[in-house]
């Protein structure tokens, strides 16, 4: 869609190329069958769990959010020069508001988001046309992860693709996951492409499992509305209360655990079947790895990256990776 506003500014337009919708109970039943069991991450974000995970980036202990942020806008210069020209296209773009210090310092920006929710991308786009209503923006509804090759469009045709993954989302996904999309957006932003990611980097225990179990409660509350959309969406009765939140740091996999943990032995009916959790049973609902500099270099070079920049707070929380495509 695409047209101008009362104001007179041009709308984003927006691409639809949302996949079909996949087999939520299948999943389920696939998820429910490994030990431990686990759902894919993607199951928290239904429109409440958008919410509350907006809600834990505010939190004092969350401070990825922030730092990343700050370091964006601090660093926007030097990073715009050695991305030089192109389009710059965000990965699970989610509210987009990241990229607002990259627009502003790109010589002559133009913008691409792609993301799984066209609710969420619809808003973003518009959020963002108001801002910077001369950029030309394109929004493009599908899985990323799944998609064959960039859209036909003019904003993607004829110039450099510049891939922006913030936020540490890698860290979302098993290394062996991990490196294959990086070898997705690889091919997406095809030959010259270059990609500015953040990693989260390891820290104190404490401050990691702070991180994910804040003292307000709305990590809990995020992975408990989980069971709420499993009761909703597949006919379950998962009893809330018989469940307790809890995140850990695993040393052996450089990653933090997030997991439901059954409070008694119980059966919960779901999906069309009864599924046994014994008293302590953990329901991982995801995991978020952290990498040294080092170790993800390592892992991006395995997909056909090299490292030419870096950038990072004062503390050394977090780096802002540039990779260029290696030969």
């Amino acid at each position: 869609m695409s047209g101008s506003g009362a104001t007179g500014i041009a709308a984003a337009a927006i691409l639809d190329l949302h996949p079909a919708p996949a087999d939520m109970r299948q999943l389920v039943i696939e998820g429910l069958s490994r030990s431990p069991k686990q759902l894919p991450a993607w199951f928290l974000y239904d429109a409440e769990g958008s919410r509350l995970f907006d809600l834990i980036c505010q939190q004092p202990e969350y401070t990825l959010t922030a730092t990343e942020t700050a370091l964006l806008e601090q660093e926007a210069p030097a990073i715009t020069a050695a991305l030089g020209p192109g389009t710059m296209v965000e990965f699970g773009a989610g509210s987009a508001r990241k990229v607002a210090p990259l627009l502003q310092a790109l010589a002559q920006p133009a913008y691409v988001a792609l993301d799984i929710s066209a609710e969420h991308l619809e808003a973003a786009c518009t959020r963002l046309q108001g801002q910077f209503p001369e950029v030309p923006i394109l929004g493009v509804c599908c899985d990323y992860s799944q998609l064959g090759a960039l859209p036909e469009h003019p904003l993607l045709s004829g110039t450099a693709h510049l891939g922006f993954f913030p936020g540490s989302s890698l860290g979302n996904f098993e290394q062996a996951a991990a490196r294959t999309l990086l070898a997705q957006f690889r091919r997406l932003l095809g030959p010259g492409g270059k990609l500015l990611i953040g990693i989260d980097q390891p820290k104190a225990v404490e401050r990691l499992e702070a991180a994910y179990d804040d003292a307000a409660g709305v990590s809990a509350e995020f992975a408990l509305n989980l069971l709420r959309r499993l009761n909703r969406d597949l006919a379950g009765n998962f009893d809330l209360e018989a469940f307790a939140y809890r995140a850990i740091w695993k040393p052996e996999h450089s990653h933090i655990e997030m997991a439901l943990v059954s409070q008694r032995a119980q059966e919960v009916e779901l999906a069309g079947q009864v599924w046994a959790f014994e008293a302590g049973e953990a329901l991982i609902t995801e995991t978020s790895a952290k990498y040294s500099p080092t170790a993800f270099l390592e892992l991006a070079s395995s997909a056909g990256w090299q490292g030419a920049e870096r950038w990072s707070d004062p503390a050394g929380d977090l780096s802002l990776h540039l990779l260029v495509q290696a030969d």
